[in-house]
């Protein structure tokens, strides 16, 4: 063997989430960072860093005569840890939802993965590779492939693999070496890591978790899933996380407003301290802060009333609290994407009765809405060259009529016992066909049940959502075969100006509202006024300032926000005079460039402000 200094698993530098603190922080300074809400809530207490650098890992060679030993080690690890992930799931039954606890099965395949298993096997029988080095080798293998074909699921599969092969080193630590392996909490802590990860999230023997901040991670993953299952406040996407906090420094975590403020000085941490105690003292009931006050209404006092966009039952839970008229647009997509099967006719069921009990008022449930680059292989074979332009929407359910056709028996069947409205909306129109072969399929489920004695509810409105340029033009029949539409600002936007809004480089238009797409808009307003049809609508886009006059001037009064942009839209509300506002969009309609729309919006601010 030769005496070459030992490699490691990766040439790259070491990940900026290693638990030694950085060098770089200034002594104390306050930083306030802001990220992604995952679950809502305030968490308060001291930091505590749990990352796993498997690039540092080394990729030492062993003497022939250990190799049947590293493979024993092997086996070992890998029996603790189906056991671990048996009582995890004993451990967190009742706590969260059944399918939720399910996704812990994966983690359970994974350690009976044949190519996992023989990728190992082979480094260390072949390459005499020591048996953490083969782990770590791996992983970080399955994850540049996984990161090089730009799939989310696969990218969410290597974030399941690195959580399985972290809890297989962590239990070879132990066992070697006890003193050496990953250090413990004590007391209540904010968890801080790079990564969301299951291993790091849950364990039997510790229940401290406070809050979650991680500097990395996907909104779809599974253990974002787990930590809104648990009501656990958590931020991630929180840039510069790892470089300003250090082990042991207070955070304080708003995941409502979605910021963390590192170090606060002792005045802030007080308020924080005095709102919790106060809240506390109410009956540990959280009250709706003083500026949710619904309807919400302009300058000169119209009443505009405000639902709330969600895609998960702790941002319902939210809506509720605020006082939210209801779920104007509930996104079903969050249990399709937890597992690589089709959630259960009843787990769709008992979520969607989740969402009613939790609304304060009624729910529109949009349809399951999902292209091919998700790669859910029942609705799709393989990922498509246009996944956007390709099968998507209702194009994917009516391509795959047993899921659409789960969905409506689980509506059909949660709504039974709720007073609320229920609608379901139909996304990605681009005739009445599609909508007429929805209404067939609750028909004929409502059959089926009937048939079956079970109950059901009977009066559910069928809409659509208006967002491709062919339901535009045909806006006169989809509102006389609709009972309500909803319009996607953002998606109708995109797909009018045939332009990314993800593209830097086409951001400009998307800074304010077209002509051309005020026009359309005035349109879509006249004509279901005209046949009195429900008409609101939903879209990060539709709530910038720059669009909510113009939005209130062509005549729209009904609006979905998600609730962590409902009290800026209501600010911005409360700056907005209608009669100016009116007057706005019909000069916008008559312009017919941008820079003819740019004097009027410029006009409208100076009055505005004055």
């Amino acid at each position: 063997m030769n005496q070459e200094p030992e490699p490691t698993a990766s040439e790259l530098p070491a990940s900026p989430g290693s638990s030694a603190a950085p060098e770089s922080v200034a002594e104390d300074p306050t930083r306030v960072l802001s990220g992604q809400s995952l679950a809502p809530g305030l968490a308060m207490g001291r930091a505590f860093r749990k990352d796993y650098d498997l690039s540092q890992v080394s990729l030492r060679r062993v003497p022939r005569d250990q190799v049947e030993r590293e493979l024993n080690r092997f086996h070992s690890s890998l029996t603790e840890s189906r056991e671990q992930l048996e009582a995890l799931k004993q451990h967190l039954h009742g706590k969260v939802p059944e399918d939720h606890v399910r996704i812990l099965d994966t983690h359970v395949a994974y350690l009976r993965d044949s190519v996992f298993l023989s990728d190992v096997e082979n480094l260390i029988l072949n390459e005499q590779m020591c048996l953490e080095g083969a782990i770590a080798k791996v992983i970080l293998d399955f994850d540049r492939i996984f990161r090089l074909v730009q799939s989310d699921t696969l990218r969410e599969r290597a974030v399941d693999l690195r959580d399985v092969g972290i809890r297989v080193l962590r239990n070879l630590e132990r066992a070697e070496e006890p003193s050496r392996s990953a250090p413990r909490a004590t007391g209540d802590y904010v968890l801080v890591a790079g990564e969301l990860s299951i291993v790091d999230m849950f364990s039997l023997d510790d229940e401290h978790v406070l809050g979650i901040v991680t500097e990395g991670g996907s909104l779809t993953s599974h253990a974002a899933i787990l930590a809104r299952s648990m009501r656990i406040p958590t931020l991630t996407g929180v840039d510069g996380l790892l470089d300003e906090v250090r082990e042991g420094d207070f955070l304080i975590v708003d995941a409502t407003e979605g910021v963390v403020r590192v170090r606060p000085d002792e005045l802030v941490r007080q308020q924080y301290l005095s709102e919790a105690d106060a809240s506390a003292s109410d009956g540990a009931a959280e009250t709706a802060p003083e500026w949710a006050r619904f309807p919400g209404r302009t300058r000169d006092g119209e009443a505009i009333d405000v639902a709330a966009t969600c895609g998960n039952l702790p941002e319902v839970e939210r809506s509720a609290l605020l006082g939210m008229d209801g779920v104007g647009l509930y996104r079903t997509e969050l249990l399709f994407l937890i597992d690589r099967q089709p959630p259960s006719i009843d787990s769709l069921c008992a979520h969607y009765q989740s969402v009613l009990k939790s609304a304060q008022g009624g729910v529109t449930f949009r349809l399951l809405d999902v292209d091919s680059s998700l790669e859910l292989s029942y609705l799709h074979d393989e990922r498509e060259q246009n996944p956007v332009l390709g099968r998507l929407g209702i194009r994917a359910l009516l391509a795959n009529p047993e899921i659409l056709r789960r969905q409506a028996q689980a509506i059909l069947r949660a709504g039974v016992g709720f007073d609320a409205r229920i609608r379901i909306a139909v996304p990605k129109v681009v005739d009445c066909g599609e909508l007429r072969r929805v209404k067939e399929v609750l028909f004929e489920e409502r059959y089926a049940l009937q048939k079956d004695g079970v109950a059901y509810r009977e009066d559910i409105e069928v809409g659509v959502v208006l967002e491709t340029p062919a339901s535009v033009i045909g806006i006169r029949d989809f509102v006389s075969e609709s009972d309500f539409l909803i319009v996607n600002f953002n998606s109708l936007h995109q797909y009018l100006l045939a332009a990314d809004r993800d593209n830097p480089l086409l951001a400009d238009l998307f800074g304010q509202v077209h002509p051309y797409v005020v026009r359309t808009l005035q349109k879509i307003v006249e004509v279901c006024a005209e046949q009195h049809k429900p008409l609101s609508m939903f879209g990060a886009t539709s709530v910038n300032t720059a669009s909510m006059p113009l939005l209130l001037g062509i005549g729209l009064r009904h609006f979905s926000v998600a609730p962590v942009a409902v009290k800026p839209f209501l600010e911005a509300l409360r700056n907005i005079d209608l009669r100016e506002a009116t007057r706005l969009a019909q000069e916008a309609a008559s312009a017919t460039t941008y820079a003819d729309l740019a004097p009027f919006v410029r006009n409208y601010a100076s009055s505005e402000n004055s």
